[in-house]
């Protein structure tokens, strides 16, 4: 069977991305790949062996279009209000926090907010399918 591994994303700063993933997930550098006209960062934390790969090329200025195919990567939290809190309070903008209901059920609790690169990420309330 196959096993997820990382999610790859392109950044134009890789200080302030590796800064950010840190700050807002408590993700950590795992490796750091260093080639003539990329360098590779994988960041993880504790909680799985799931990575996220900062892809960063060298002499690249301008930032990424993302288009319109990017859709998001996903975090689940236990306390959904104080991340929320916390992001705030960091300058980071998160979205408002909206309820996702079918039939008057709770689904999930969540908000987004964009990195450094403009990427959407979904912060979620563990419950649920996320955990």
């Amino acid at each position: 069977m196959a096993k997820a591994i990382h999610s790859m994303i392109r950044v134009l700063d890789e200080a302030r991305s590796i800064a950010f993933y840190a700050q807002a997930f408590g993700l950590e550098i795992a490796d750091r790949l260093d080639f003539d006209t990329f360098t590779l960062v994988y960041m993880s934390n504790a909680e799985n062996d799931f990575e996220l790969e900062l892809t960063i090329n060298k002499g690249r200025t301008e930032p990424y279009a993302l288009g319109d195919g990017y859709g998001h990567i996903a975090f689940c939290v236990d306390d959904l209000d104080a991340e929320h809190a916390r992001f705030e309070a960091a300058g980071w903008a998160p979205r408002k926090i909206v309820e996702f209901r079918r039939d008057g059920t709770l689904l999930a609790r969540f908000f987004f907010v964009a990195d450094p690169d403009g990427y959407q990420i979904e912060v979620l309330q563990r419950h649920g399918r996320y955990h």
